[in-house]
């Protein structure tokens, strides 16, 4: 299986570029279909989930929301298609295209809940990193796709990489959630120049060696190294050593499970996944 079919759940933020040039390196990896998907929220959707404009729709009427909305959705169209036309992406959205394809839809709904039910539908979704302090994608968007469709999610960050999957750090955490999305990354990582596998004390759960991984890797081929570190860390620290040792052997995406340990206790006392998710520098793949 490859990424024949990527979802791209559309919102203004500064992340947007990043998050159309990443699709569109893995599109051209892949021979993908790309499908822009913009939610239009109802009124009383938005304030029930703190959509975008939802904040700003508790003091203007439903008229004005839907101004608002208009507006929102005809620059997002306006981008999405002008990256299509600047790209030369294919418009025949058959099964089969020759070359990358791409198409814009707009949906009406009373919340993000659609993202994760039609995102089972493709191979891929590619959101931009919830980022504090810009406008940013919503971190209600990634965690929807991540814990609803059952899919692989790619995670980006407001500056896009030149390259992606060339040079892979796995962050290997002993995990269910980490061996599915070494699973899940196979198409990325059979393409791979190096991938370097990191486990770090303290930061795992009971499951196989970063050894074991690393050699059932070998066996397809594939051209990886282990680096362990064996001094016992907090998950928070973890996090901070993944990151840099991404950026010591100059990869281009990280591969990682997705909260290990439950969001709420992420959220109180910090954790591995929220720390990557937070400062990461190149796109991150996962799966929950």
């Amino acid at each position: 299986m490859t990424y024949k079919s990527i979802l791209v759940p559309l919102e203004e933020s500064q992340s947007l570029d990043s998050v159309l040039s990443t699709t569109l390196l893995l599109a051209q990896l892949f021979n993908s279909y790309i499908e822009g998907l913009c939610i239009r929220s109802s009124l009383a959707g938005a304030i029930a989930v703190g959509f975008e404009g939802g904040v700003a729709a508790l003091a203007s009427t439903e008229e004005q929301f839907e101004k608002e909305q208009d507006t929102r959705i005809g620059r997002l169209k306006n981008h999405f298609e002008q990256f299509i036309i600047n790209n030369g992406l294919n418009n025949d959205v058959s099964s089969v295209s020759d070359g990358p394809s791409a198409k814009w839809v707009e949906s009406e709904t009373s919340g993000l809940g659609l993202y994760g039910q039609y995102g089972r539908y493709f191979d891929l979704i590619v959101v931009g990193r919830p980022t504090p302090g810009i406008l940013a994608p919503a971190m209600n968007t990634l965690e929807t796709v991540l814990f609803d469709t059952g899919r692989p999610v790619l995670i980006v960050p407001p500056t896009a990489t030149k390259s992606i999957g060339e040079n892979i750090l796995v962050a290997w955490n002993g995990s269910s959630e980490t061996a599915r999305a070494i699973s899940l990354a196979t198409p990325l990582m059979k393409k791979a120049q190096k991938i370097t596998i990191v486990s770090i004390e303290g930061a795992r759960v009971p499951g196989p060696s970063s050894d074991q991984i690393a050699q059932n890797l070998q066996r397809h081929g594939l051209n990886v190294e282990v680096d362990d570190i064996t001094e016992k860390q907090t998950p928070t620290s973890a996090g901070k050593i993944i990151l840099d040792k991404a950026k010591e052997s100059n990869a281009d995406l990280l591969i990682k499970g997705g909260y290990t340990q439950s969001r709420l206790r992420q959220m109180i006392f910090g954790g591995t996944t929220t720390h990557i998710l937070n400062e990461s520098k190149i796109p991150i793949f996962m799966t929950h």
